[in-house]
């Protein structure tokens, strides 16, 4: 059976019909619910956020213009939704290092396709995707929202500009500055952790 499009569902949902926004919901639940867990790295925290961002969607759907891009109408919700929440919790943020860190396309952590990987290497590799977690969670609000939606998301720079919204050379100068953030925090942990590095490149240098 096909998908209906947004278009379609939009107009019945602005209608009264529940089912059309349940659709409409399903056809874009695992992507909201991916930044909100990006931006707080705690699964009941995005599931929390993601039911704010639907709530806020359907008291907003009357005023929604067809003509405009309905995804990037919810994904501006959804990264205002969480930077609103953001700024409530400021100095109070808590995330889990217990959970695994999966995007849409697949971990930070880089997976390797020989062997099995010895108890210490998953130890490394796990540690290693918590500690560029923890190094995002210190950038700004502003450029730690970038980075989750350019870099783990995949969104264009285009799609970016108009979620956050702002020019396109504007998205690409601060996304720059928020990588270089993480370049030298990177460097500074592998100064701190040499043993890690070369036990991560020897692995690496196998493949």
């Amino acid at each position: 059976m096909p998908v209906e499009n947004d278009q379609g569902l939009i107009l019945k949902a602005k209608q009264g019909n529940i089912h059309a926004f349940e659709l409409l919901i399903r056809q874009h639940e695992k992507t909201v619910y991916n930044i909100a867990y990006r931006m707080f790295h705690h699964e009941e925290d995005a599931k929390d956020i993601s039911q704010e961002v639907w709530i806020k969607v359907y008291k907003s759907l009357s005023k929604f213009e067809e003509n405009a891009n309905f995804t990037t109408w919810i994904y501006r919700i959804a990264v205002n939704t969480c930077i609103d929440e953001i700024r409530r919790r400021k100095g109070k943020e808590t995330y889990s290092v217990d959970e695994s860190v999966e995007t849409e396309k697949g971990p930070i952590a880089k997976q390797y396709r020989d062997s099995k990987p010895t108890p210490e290497e998953q130890y490394l590799k796990k540690e290693s995707a918590e500690i560029m977690q923890k190094m995002i969670n210190t950038l700004s609000e502003e450029h730690k929202t970038l980075v989750i939606l350019r870099d783990i998301q995949g969104f264009s720079y285009g799609e970016i500009a108009e979620i956050i919204p702002c020019s396109m050379g504007t998205v690409k100068s601060r996304l720059a500055r928020a990588r270089t953030q993480l370049k030298k925090m990177l460097s500074k942990q592998r100064e701190l952790s040499p043993h890690k590095d070369r036990l991560i490149n020897r692995k690496e240098g196998d493949q």
